[in-house]
């Protein structure tokens, strides 16, 4: 194991370890956007409505909820570095399982093979996220985490570009052969859909197992969160916490992660639905996740100038959720492109709210640091919990209205948290 620092490493001596960890982020980030246009393939690819579709978000996030507190306890063994590595790896065997039971068409296969690929990401942004946050000032975290997003956000523009060319290429065209064909023509045409997706996979698991080989054998410094990551205690202050039920900032936090990936996930994956409800054309809301992508790019480049010399981490997550709010609002006033832009305008609202709220939430943890990181982490599934309350609550009331039923509570608790409850028990802390 490489050399563990005693505190997180100086200015001067962490851009090479961030530029590592900027690679991975763009690798989970180009997995976690492809989910957008897989919901749109494996409705044709499976004959599937929404309700099932959606469960391709649902098997994907939920596996951070049954992974992240493991791989905290396995980090606390291996480290950082080495636990990054074994979540590249187990990645891996997730991209090959789905290849396979895609091109099967088996769709439950299919879903374990995303649950896999979630599992490995869990272990992955378990290590990574409170890795970046401790490896320079706790305060500054939002300006580093906005650079990985900036690395996560590229990748998720790319991800439904790629898959869009190479597999969903014509699927307007196809989607009325297949509805034309006979059951014979049309299990041959499904087929032949279905096996577009397995190359793209397997080379995807190739990478990452090779990206893991490298990570294990690389130079990236282990980080000891006990001393990079603690706060002392005021004097006159309570003892020094003990335990993970002892920091409400982090609690609160955790709730605010959930909805704030739920909304995430809203705007960049059902997208492509929210487009379709309006009738538009499946070869154009194939792309849509890359709208929603392209505004949280230039949201992380917003973050980045502004934060800390102009605004603080926690103002401008407050900034952020009003944003959310007149955008969700804008989107259910609307109707067809101009409608789906207010959604892509989310994008831009949400870019800053992961790099804001996951330091403000661990801020001062010290040996607890994994355990809470695990806890935010856990809070992903989020991104599986609100998009199905979504396609579920739109077939009994109208989709705009759904979304905007769901959208505008989850932004207001964001507002509030940046506000006043990530200082919540802080008093007690210097």
């Amino acid at each position: 194991m490489a050399t563990t620092l005693a505190a997180a490493p100086s200015e001067r001596t962490n851009l090479g370890p961030m530029l590592i960890i900027g690679l991975l982020f763009f690798i989970f980030g180009f997995v976690t956007w492809l989910n957008g246009p897989l919901i749109t393939f494996v409705k044709l690819a499976f004959q599937v409505g929404d309700a099932y579709a959606f469960l391709v978000p649902f098997a994907f996030y939920i596996s951070y909820l049954v992974f992240s507190w493991p791989a905290a306890m396995l980090l606390r063994r291996t480290g950082m570095k080495l636990g990054m590595a074994l979540g590249l790896f187990v990645m891996a065997i997730g991209a090959v399982l789905f290849g396979q039971f895609v091109s099967a068409r088996v769709f439950a296969g299919a879903l374990t093979g995303l649950f896999v690929i979630g599992a490995g990401l869990s272990l992955l942004q378990t290590a990574s996220n409170p890795y970046i946050s401790i490896l320079g000032p706790i305060d500054s975290a939002a300006q580093r985490i906005a650079f990985m997003g900036i690395c996560n956000k590229v990748a998720g523009i790319l991800a439904p570009l790629l898959i869009g060319t190479l597999v969903l290429n014509g699927i307007g065209n196809l989607d009325e052969k297949v509805k034309a064909a006979d059951p014979a023509a049309r299990e041959l045409l499904l087929n032949e859909f279905a096996a577009k997706i397995h190359a793209p996979y397997l080379v995807m698991a190739g990478i990452l197992a090779l990206l893991a080989i490298w990570i294990a054998r690389s130079s990236l410094p282990d980080i000891e969160a006990t001393t990079a990551n603690s706060t002392p205690v005021r004097a006159g202050g309570s003892a020094a916490r003990t335990g993970i039920l002892q920091v409400p900032h982090l609690w609160l936090g955790v709730l605010c992660l959930f909805l704030y990936v739920g909304v995430e996930v809203m705007a960049g994956d059902a997208i492509g639905t929210y487009g379709a409800s309006f009738h538009l054309p499946l070869d154009e809301t194939k792309f849509f996740t890359a709208f929603t992508l392209t505004g949280m790019l230039i949201g992380y480049v917003a973050g980045l100038l502004l934060i800390p010399r102009v605004v603080s981490q926690q103002r401008y997550l407050a900034i952020s959720a009003v944003l959310g709010v007149l955008f969700s609002i804008g989107a259910y006033l609307t109707q067809s492109y101009v409608s789906v832009g207010f959604v892509a305008a989310l994008g831009f609202a949400n870019a800053m709210m992961w790099p804001a709220i996951f330091p403000l939430a661990i801020k001062g943890l010290g040996s607890l640091t994994e355990r809470g990181s695990a806890l935010l982490i856990m809070a992903i599934a989020g991104g599986a919990v609100v998009p199905q309350l979504f396609v579920h609550l739109k077939q009994h009331v109208d989709f705009q209205l759904a979304f905007m039923l769901l959208m505008v509570p989850c932004y207001l608790y964001i507002l509030y948290y940046g506000l006043a409850g990530h200082r919540v028990g802080q008093e007690q802390a210097g």
